[in-house]
């Protein structure tokens, strides 16, 4: 188990905050909702709040009763029961249903378990020294570079050399970013949406800043810090402000 988690998330603006963050005494998830572009018909009558909702309470149920299913395998029974609950009038065949990024920690007596799929990173760090981070890129590397079109977006989400996100599709858990590390070798846990990691992306922090800052100011320090940076500086691209969301544990030393 963690001997303490703490967590900090904040709205990018006056819209709704489609992040998410929960928590459990050996485990964290951070949920990062895909906002829906103007104009974009979903062909779902629920918005993406209720998907990260939706997905979040799925995910947490299990992984509150149940620490042997790989985390692959929690994801994938998770969207499938989120997307059992769109009901027939969603056409979750529509690549532009709403969707999320996931990243989750799971704390064993033996190892500390990681999942990432989109862009919402897990960083290790590590009793030796020195961070282990772990990303998904690959919706930095669609064809073209940014600025991406929608169209290509559309046609690359969920798709064999694009880049995959939770939405409807169960067998999308299996595209995850997964892996364990000795537990003996971590002594803390971060996790964060891609709102917190423009603190690395683009303002030139490193992950081993970030660490700092979560284990000594804590999570609401890292916020800050982005939002400090966003007004002073602006975004390198996209929104001025992004939600942002970011969660730190402390493991057992052993």
């Amino acid at each position: 188990m963690f001997t303490e988690i703490t967590y900090a998330t904040a709205p990018g603006s006056e819209r709704p905050n489609e992040d998410l963050v929960i928590a459990g005494p050996s485990w964290i998830v951070v949920l990062d909702g895909a906002t829906a572009a103007a104009g974009v018909d979903s062909g779902c009558a629920h918005d993406v709040p209720w998907l990260v909702a939706r997905l979040g309470g799925a995910l947490a149920g299990r992984l509150a009763v149940d620490r042997d299913t790989p985390l692959a395998g929690v994801l994938e029974a998770a969207i499938d029961a989120t997307a059992a609950a769109h009901g027939q009038g969603c056409d979750l065949g529509n690549p532009d249903s709403p969707s999320s990024t996931v990243a989750m920690v799971r704390l064993g007596p033996e190892r500390v378990e990681y999942l990432v799929l989109g862009d919402s990173p897990v960083v290790l760090s590590l009793a030796g020294g020195g961070v282990q981070v772990v990303d998904d890129d690959r919706l930095e590397r669609l064809p073209g570079g940014r600025p991406y079109p929608p169209e290509l977006v559309r046609r690359m989400r969920n798709a064999p050399g694009g880049f995959w996100v939770a939405a409807a599709r169960p067998e999308a858990a299996g595209q995850s970013v997964t892996g364990a590390v000795d537990a003996r070798e971590v002594r803390g846990v971060g996790v964060c949406t891609d709102g917190v990691a423009r603190l690395v992306d683009w303002y030139g922090w490193s992950w081993a800043d970030v660490v700092t800052t979560l284990d000594g100011a804590g999570p609401g320090a890292v916020i800050r810090a982005v939002r400090e940076l966003e007004a002073a500086r602006g975004p390198v691209r996209g929104k001025r402000h992004d939600d942002a969301t970011a969660a730190w544990g402390r493991a057992i030393r052993r």
